[in-house]
């Protein structure tokens, strides 16, 4: 045998093996999660209790103020943002160093 066949051989044997690795990598389950008793259903807050009840006015609700809202919070609720709107923040009040038009410092 020359030695460029056993290289070819080595090669060949080298990939066989980094196949099956992958192979094992990919079939492998995950651990077994322990399966609680407690009941997993969460229980309806009052904004899923209002959302139902502006769902069951059907067309009226674009005009009753309150599903607005309601609807506007669920908004706010699935992307992410604060459920409840912040109150806006004074900004800090520092001394005025502008320079009015027309004068010079």
């Amino acid at each position: 045998m020359e030695r460029s066949d056993i290289l070819r051989a080595g090669a060949m044997i080298i990939l066989f093996v980094i196949f099956l690795a992958a192979l094992h990598a990919i079939h492998r389950r995950p651990a077994e999660r322990p399966v609680s008793d407690a009941p997993s259903v969460s229980t309806p807050d009052d904004l899923s209790a209002e959302l139902r009840r502006c769902r069951a006015l059907g067309p009226q609700d674009a005009e009753d103020p309150h599903c607005q809202a309601v609807w506007e919070e669920n908004r706010a609720r699935f992307f992410g943002r604060p459920a409840r709107p912040l109150l806006p923040q004074a900004a800090p009040a520092t001394p005025s160093t502008s320079v009015p038009k027309g004068e010079k410092p």
